[in-house]
Parts: C-alpha cells; sequence; structure tokens
C-alpha cells in the first residue's frame, strides 16, 4: 500500500500540509493524489472510531455470521447486494470457513436486533442459518485500542 494511503488510513485528519511534510512532497502533490484517490474509488470515505462506552446511549451492536446457497449466476454478490440495502447492516464480509458472511449492525435492543434477524434476514431468499453475537465490550478497532490504560479490578492494566 502507498504510504500515503497508510497514513490516512491511521489518521485522515493529517493535514496535506501535515502529510506533504512526511512524504517528502507539496501539499498541492498530496491533494492531487488524495482526490484521485476519491475519483477512482480507492477512497470510499472517512470515518471516526468511538469509545462507544463512553456515549450515553442504550444501544446494542452485534455480529451475526450467516450461511447461505449462493445463486446460480451470480453467486454470494446477488445475496450481499440484498442484505446490504437494510441501513442497520454497518459492514458486510464475505468468509471462508463455516460461515459465508459476517456482517455488523447496530440496534435500540436486543429485541429490535432479533427482529431484524428473524424478519428481514431470514427472509432473503439463499440464507440458510445465522448466528448472531452481542457486542459486550470493544478492546480494539481499526489497529486503535480503545481502552488504552484502562484497569482490571485486580489493579493490572491493559
Amino acid at each position: 500500500m502507498e504510504k500515503l494511503l497508510e497514513l490516512l488510513k491511521k489518521d485522515a485528519r493529517y493535514s496535506n500540509e501535515e502529510l506533504a511534510v512526511m512524504l517528502g512532497t507539496t501539499a498541492d502533490d498530496v491533494n492531487t493524489k488524495i482526490k484521485n484517490y476519491e475519483k477512482s474509488g480507492v477512497i470510499k470515505g472517512y470515518s471516526v472510531i468511538l469509545n462507544e462506552e463512553l456515549i450515553d446511549d442504550d444501544k446494542v451492536s452485534a455480529i451475526i455470521e450467516l450461511k447461505v446457497s449462493p445463486e446460480k449466476d451470480t453467486g454470494f454478490d446477488e445475496i450481499a447486494r440484498k442484505i446490504m440495502q437494510y441501513d442497520e447492516v454497518e459492514n458486510l464480509t464475505l468468509l471462508s470457513g463455516a460461515y459465508d458472511f459476517s456482517l455488523t449492525l447496530t440496534g435500540v435492543s436486543v429485541k429490535q436486533i432479533g427482529l431484524f434477524v428473524s424478519q428481514k434476514l431470514s427472509t432473503i431468499k439463499g440464507i440458510r442459518s445465522t448466528a448472531t453475537y452481542f457486542t459486550l465490550k470493544r478492546y480494539k478497532q481499526n489497529n486503535i485500542c480503545i481502552l488504552e490504560n484502562e484497569q482490571d479490578e485486580r489493579g493490572f492494566s491493559f
């Protein structure tokens, strides 16, 4: 991966001037490369990583694994398109192994997520089974430690 992309992946808030210094080039060159990456679809968007435990809401996150029967001419892609249409679906990944897809979603309650699985996901042609896991705590996301310098009840830091 190009160094510019690595730097943006680490922290997309770097200014073009800061990136230029780190890369030994000009801010105009950095700006042009970023615009080209955005136009070509290499850069799809920018986001923030939150420590959701510090946010005062009661939303519940879940990881759902799916076993599917791929469609004849389109394989997994058509099923993925159907799943992606739901706003609740935050991430969708094709896997190798026991399950075919993994998706993450956030809902207002465990019940809402259960209704999503039973009323929306399970009605999609080709989905054979699901396994739902509720997120209890996040420790690291996108290579960023969320709970840095936290101590457990014994006083050990992690």
